[in-house]
């Protein structure tokens, strides 16, 4: 917590002196810019600080996607959304950091997990969980018929340890090399972590930063988030926090919206509302979608 502190501390004074290079026409350009990428980075820090003191941040939200049933076209709509939320969360100013991804095949996604941050990320998000179901006709299908497969979506506010307090004695972390992008230093260097939480046998992998101890603390925010919205649902249901973590795979759990591609149609059931337009939203542009669920 006092990293985070000392690392805003640093920032405001980076801060301070981009604005008085705003009065040089010379330097005003670039000292605006400069002003914008800190400011950001000062949000993401308070954000991260705020969930370190015990206060559920809205700012920040750990979204995990996960192709269900439908084989390859599953992991090919699961590429899609990542895509979508991807897309709407720069429309919105936030930062999208990935944090894990495993691939099926050319542009087919088994996995992936990424950190969006901004003012009201988890809060603009959080109605975006569950299983998304999509009707249309594959690329590789030949007689023209219409699969329909599903992808779940998981969307966790980041915690800090008060919230959800994870003892190092109930951790195993493994080291390894990361695979696909980042580099040589990122290939020939063990900087990607596992980590295995013991009392539900919960694994996170992170690879994304070049740095071990930087995936280590990514790892385990998103194992903290995860186990915290666990454990928030099991004691709502009354269930085992470890039978939680067990179900709800794409096929059992709730579906929420069916992407009709043939139709041009997104429906929410919900909200029993239906939108068209469908290849726009899916190019990242959710506010009429999002607004719904908040009455606007």
């Amino acid at each position: 917590m006092e990293y985070l502190k000392n690392q805003i501390e640093e920032i405001n004074k980076k801060i301070e002196e981009a604005r008085k290079l705003l009065s040089d026409p010379n330097m005003a350009q670039l000292a605006g810019e400069e002003l914008q990428r800190l400011q950001q980075q000062k949000e993401e820090l308070e954000a991260s600080l705020q969930a370190e003191e015990g206060e559920l941040s809205t700012n920040a939200a750990i979204v995990e996607i996960r192709a269900a049933a439908g084989g390859s076209e599953a992991g090919l709509f699961a590429a899609d959304l990542a895509r979508m939320y991807t897309r709407y969360a720069q429309n919105q100013n936030w930062k999208v950091e990935q944090l894990s991804e495993s691939m099926g095949g050319i542009g087919n996604i088994k996995e992936v997990i990424f950190r969006i941050a901004g003012a009201g990320a988890y809060e603009n998000l959080k109605h975006e969980s569950g299983v998304h179901r999509v009707q249309r006709v594959p690329a590789t299908e030949s007689a023209g018929r219409i699969h329909t497969s599903t992808v779940t979506v998981a969307v966790l506010p980041q915690v800090g340890d008060r919230q959800f307090h994870i003892d190092p004695k109930d951790i195993k972390i493994d080291t390894f090399r990361a695979s696909g992008h980042g580099g040589q230093n990122v290939q020939k260097v063990e900087t990607a972590v596992r980590i295995t939480y013991l009392p539900t046998n919960t694994v996170v992998t992170c690879q994304s930063e070049r740095s071990q101890f930087q995936n280590k603390e990514q790892a385990l925010s998103v194992l903290r988030s995860r186990l915290y919205e666990a454990q928030k649902t099991a004691q709502k249901e009354g269930i085992d926090i470890s039978r939680k973590l067990q179900i709800g795979t794409g096929q059992r759990a709730e579906k929420i919206r069916t992407y009709n591609f043939p139709q041009d149609r997104i429906t929410d059931h919900r909200v029993n509302k239906s939108w068209h337009d469908l290849e726009n939203i899916m190019d990242g542009n959710l506010d009429k979608i999002i607004s719904s669920f908040f009455g606007i």
